[in-house]
């Protein structure tokens, strides 16, 4: 069994074993293909990735060779193909990280909003523990900029979318350490101030709610010239009344109602 994975380190494993791929070029194209999800990818799009605006005279004769060296680790279902002036993976039944990320997040926005949180909390760190470093580690700087800001972005909503639900399930406290850390990691994501705010004030600690909130404002202005929008202004408001509910999956604003 065939298993590719771009959610850290690329690379290609058969039957638990990692193929060696060699150098950086080489999983260029693999991570470039499979990321088409079954679209062929030309010649000229795959020498941009692999030498940017200076590809050699000889690259689609090298391009041949890093995908003939591929297509040696290709078995059980898996096929990389020539189409035309370019290539494409048919992945078959084979294992992609990627894939099985997307499949784990919809399972549990889709149980989130059927009311089983703890299933659908189980189903996100499912999703983020897939993840074994950084996103398409080891291709070229090209690609990695096409391609990682888009993936990146949906393991933040779907961590954003665990913490949703382990705070409904009371899990405040558990939560102050990680959200503190993705707070100093993130300090102008205002998801993740609004929900420190809240694991905090479930936990008897207001004063470093507000704080928080404060030194998001004084942060925001500071260095974008704005007020803070309405997420963090709806926690605030929230924790001031006392009166709110965790953000509903998906979405990032907090919706009024008792606390569970």
């Amino acid at each position: 069994m065939l298993e590719f994975r771009v959610l850290g380190p690329v690379g290609l494993w058969s039957d638990g074993v990692e193929a060696p791929l060699g150098g950086c070029k080489q999983r260029t194209i693999l991570a470039a293909l499979l990321l088409a999800d079954g679209w062929v990818v030309s010649d000229s799009d795959l020498g941009g990735v692999l030498w940017e605006r200076r590809p050699p005279a000889t690259y689609q004769a090298q391009i041949y060779t890093y995908a003939s060296r591929l297509r040696g680790h290709f078995h059980g279902g898996a096929t990389i193909t020539r189409c035309g002036r370019g290539y494409r993976v048919e992945r078959g039944d084979t294992r992609f990280d990627l894939d099985e990320f997307y499949r784990l997040a919809k399972e549990g926005q889709a149980l989130m909003r059927s009311g089983r949180t703890g299933d659908a909390a189980s189903r996100f760190r499912a999703a983020l523990g897939l993840w074994s470093g950084p996103t398409l580690t080891g291709v070229t700087d090209a690609l990695a900029d096409n391609e990682r800001s888009r993936i990146e972005m949906a393991r933040m909503e779907v961590l954003e979318s665990r913490i949703d639900a382990d705070l409904h399930l009371g899990r405040h406290r558990q939560l102050i350490g990680e959200l503190t850390q993705l707070v100093g990691a993130h300090p102008l994501r205002e998801t993740f101030r609004a929900k420190l705010m809240i694991a905090l004030h479930r936990s008897d600690r207001q004063a470093e709610a507000f704080e928080t909130f404060h030194a998001g404002c004084g942060l925001l202005r500071e260095q974008l010239g704005v007020d803070p929008g309405p997420t963090l202004r709806s926690a605030h408001q929230a924790i001031l009344a006392d009166d709110f509910a965790p953000a509903r999956p998906g979405r990032g604003d907090l919706v009024a109602g008792p606390t569970g």
